[in-house]
């Protein structure tokens, strides 16, 4: 016979959930979605690192640099933010607001923001999640 507390448990983590805000929901979500396609958190991704990671598109903006055009993309996983630079490109279909991605490359510093210039990327099916 139990004790009763791993049902205590089952229940305070479903109170947990529905208290929580959907933002941290969200977060949760996306930060297991990483993980299940073997990525790794923006987190713990060093300057200068090589990563793969996983996350959804937040913010997409042409950005020119130098006279030349250069597509950003601001990346959320859950854990962090990171800008993506295309450069000399205006614009990539598929690249939207809510669209969900893993990208591949080198993260960088550069003025005080987490950045991957030109990342392999590969567009996920479906809106956020």
């Amino acid at each position: 016979m139990g004790n009763g507390k791993s049902g205590n448990r089952g229940l305070w983590r479903a109170l947990s959930r529905w208290a929580a805000p959907d933002s941290e929901i969200h977060a949760a979500e996306l930060r297991k979605n990483a993980r299940v396609a073997g990525c790794v958190p923006l987190s713990q991704v060093g300057d200068r690192e090589r990563a793969r990671v996983r996350g959804v598109v937040h913010t997409v903006t042409l950005q020119p640099r130098a006279g030349v055009p250069a597509l950003e993309a601001e990346l959320y996983d859950g854990s962090d933010v990171l800008t993506l630079i295309w450069l000399g490109r205006r614009r990539i279909t598929g690249i939207d607001c809510g669209r969900n991605m893993v990208v591949n490359g080198r993260v960088s510093a550069v003025d005080g923001r987490r950045v991957m210039y030109n990342p392999e990327y590969r567009l996920l099916p479906g809106g956020t999640a």
